[in-house]
């Protein structure tokens, strides 16, 4: 498991753009992160998106799976980004969005390995509110020094 704190020493990102509240398991065997992100009235993306009816943007339910399958690569080669090493988030492949996540929702995030190919990441992802899918999407990473 892995608090805030120490996300916040894998992840470059900070507020509002830090999606990833708390690992709850990752397996370095079976090459697994679960992850979750609470999602908040407070969130600054609903005051736009729809103010009379809001729901997450589809675009941060794909960045929150990013940020946690780039947890995982990170947790995968024992590295940081104080380290001179960053994933940047390049693509995506069968990306379907089922269902609008909305304030109060436990946003929780599964990542697996998949593959990978010279510095090309590539991670299974989902995202589910209570147990009900609402994301799924192979995400494609690209390993950078910095």
């Amino acid at each position: 498991m892995m608090d805030i704190t120490e996300i916040r020493e894998y992840l470059p990102h900070r507020y509002p753009f830090l999606l990833v509240d708390r690992v709850v398991s990752l397996d370095l065997d079976a090459m697994q992160i679960s992850a979750y992100k609470n999602v908040t009235i407070n969130e600054p993306f609903f005051n736009g998106h729809f103010p009379q009816h809001p729901i997450m943007p589809g675009v941060l339910i794909i960045e929150a799976m990013a940020q946690a399958a780039g947890i995982l690569g990170f947790k995968m080669m024992d590295v940081k980004p104080s380290d001179g090493v960053l994933y940047f988030f390049v693509g995506s492949d069968k990306l379907r969005f089922r269902q609008p996540v909305k304030p109060g929702d436990k946003l929780e995030l599964q990542a697996s390995f998949l593959s990978a190919k010279r510095s090309i990441w590539k991670f299974a992802c989902k995202a589910t509110v209570d147990g009900k899918e609402v994301c799924a999407a192979e995400i494609i990473c690209a390993e950078q020094k910095v």
